[in-house]
């Protein structure tokens, strides 16, 4: 499920940018990228729970180490692109 929102996240984030680039109003898109990758990160969080439920330890340690790292950076990278369209739009008008 994690990755199904994971990539609508992407998707709905380069729509936002296209939206932006092609002057028209990118808030519903930019709301969208955000929202995906916060249900993507929900996702994520509820699947590491059925694993400790189920006390599947050799799947914590060999995934939670690394998914970590690359949640931090695409949840970041995440959020620069979608306040992009803000910050140029503001760069623009001083």
């Amino acid at each position: 499920m994690w990755i199904f929102l994971g990539v609508i996240a992407i998707a709905t984030t380069f729509i936002n940018l296209y939206m932006y680039k092609a002057g028209k109003n990118y808030t519903l898109a930019m709301a969208l990228g955000l929202s995906f990758t916060a249900l993507t990160l929900c996702a994520e969080y509820s699947l590491v729970s059925e694993w400790v439920e189920a006390k599947d330890w050799a799947a914590l340690q060999d995934v939670v180490p690394g998914m970590e790292g690359a949640l931090w950076f695409l949840t970041i990278i995440s959020i620069l692109l979608n306040i992009t369209p803000i910050l140029l739009e503001r760069k623009g008008k001083k």
